[in-house]
């Protein structure tokens, strides 16, 4: 009996020392490391599965779909707030499967999301005053990098909270410069890990990228102050707002219509690129040389409004699939991590109308069907056993492509060439 005790109690140790190893070795992973590293691919991630977020995702839950991203070579996640449960559920589950599993990895780019005050309220927004809820949000954030520094690596101030569009919330830069320079500051001090990155994530022309009314000195000092550019582009929206890019064109009306589209998402791609490459040149312009990464792109794969069948005929899964590798390649390529958006789609987004693009992003759909850009990824068998609810992973439309293919808007046709515009 003493023998079996001893033995035990060794494995015991040996295990919880294989732990702390494990949770030395993901701290000295640092955001320096993980970013443009194609070995830590890179996705934005929300857990919610119902039509509400008061339908909260349970860690079991989250640890389920943390498996199946795992499975498909993720091992970087973007968050936007720290206001629910949902995100200190999602650095418990990470915490767990690392000690069911030392070999697993996970990252995390926290968000703290930023309001301006009157936002989501029957007031009127005051954009030139922030929220008194945003001391409370970054201090969450500051509490959980802190209690996890082995999985949180960037802290994200704010999620498209500098682009005036979004007129229910948006903040003046100097909100977000004020924000950044305290955690910067908090560093400096020690009250925050000193190798955690700083930045906010915002739409290209928030970054200076596209009407030159952005392009403050609030805009240049937060350039100056953030540890990396984290940038949104989204060639999908503007297939409706700015569709100079979009659309069949007359030197190719004697091609196929799936030669047609695949020129038009080349189209979409090289629009995202050179929004890209217009915040580098702002960056530049004023004496910065930092990475770049792209904290948000993607490509709904269902519509009924401006992107669907009535509209510039841009959302479904074969223009999804096609964006999505696109954007892999090149990021991969050029060292710049991708944010692809997003992981799974979420039906509360707009829940009054369920074909509402907002709620088809995902590259999973709800119920554990991964949509076509990942059906090479299930044919790998990386997926076998993984399940999303009740379900095991599988392809949708059951695999027949000649499905996916009959949802397919053609472009519509441009005749003449209209000069590409960015904002």
């Amino acid at each position: 009996m003493f023998k079996i005790n001893t033995y035990f109690l060794i494995s015991i140790i040996l295990l919880m020392a294989a732990c702390d190893n494990n949770h030395i070795q993901s701290e000295k992973i640092t955001a320096s490391k993980i970013l443009g590293n194609a070995e830590y691919q890179a996705i934005s991630y929300s857990g919610y599965r119902g039509i509400s977020r008061d339908e909260q995702p349970t860690v079991e839950e989250i640890k389920e779909d943390m498996l199946i991203l795992s499975a498909m070579g993720i091992k970087l996640l973007r968050t936007y707030d720290v206001t629910y449960e949902h995100t200190p559920n999602l650095l418990k589950s990470i915490t767990e499967l690392k000690k069911e599993n030392p070999e697993f990895e996970m990252f995390v780019m926290l968000g703290a999301w930023i309001d301006c005050k009157n936002a989501w309220t029957d007031l009127e927004p005051d954009h030139f005053t922030e929220s008194e809820k945003n001391a409370g949000e970054i201090d969450r954030a500051v509490a959980l990098a802190n209690q996890y520094p082995d999985i949180v690596k960037i802290i994200a101030v704010g999620n498209e909270a500098m682009i005036r569009w979004a007129a229910a919330y948006y903040v003046q830069p100097s909100v977000i410069l004020k924000w950044v320079n305290h955690l910067q500051k908090m560093k400096l001090d020690g009250k925050l890990h000193k190798d955690l990155w700083i930045t906010c994530s915002d739409n290209f022309a928030s970054w200076g990228g596209g009407d030159p009314s952005y392009q403050t000195e609030d805009l240049k000092q937060l350039i100056h102050s953030v540890d990396f550019i984290s940038l949104h582009t989204y060639p999908m929206h503007d297939t409706h707002y700015n569709p100079s890019f979009w659309g069949v064109r007359n030197e190719e009306s004697e091609l196929s219509e799936v030669e047609k589209i695949d020129k038009a998402m080349a189209r979409a791609v090289e629009y995202a690129q050179a929004q890209y490459q217009q915040v580098k040149i702002f960056m530049k312009s004023i004496g910065v040389d930092k990475p770049i990464h792209i904290g948000e792109t993607g490509w709904a794969t269902i519509s009924n409004e401006n992107y669907g069948m009535e509209g510039s005929k841009a959302a479904d899964e074969y223009k999804s699939a096609i964006y999505y590798q696109s954007l892999r390649n090149w990021c991969d390529t050029e060292g710049i991590t991708c944010f692809f958006f997003e992981a799974f789609d979420e039906p509360w987004k707009d829940a009054a109308n369920p074909q509402g693009s907002e709620n088809h992003f995902g590259l999973f759909t709800v119920d554990g069907k991964a949509k076509l850009a990942l059906w090479p990824v299930v044919d790998e068998g990386v997926f076998e056993g993984l399940k999303r609810g009740d379900n095991f992973i599988s392809k949708t439309h059951y695999g027949v492509l000649d499905s996916v293919i009959q949802n397919v808007g053609l472009p519509p046709v441009r005749e003449a060439q209209i000069p590409i515009k960015f904002y």
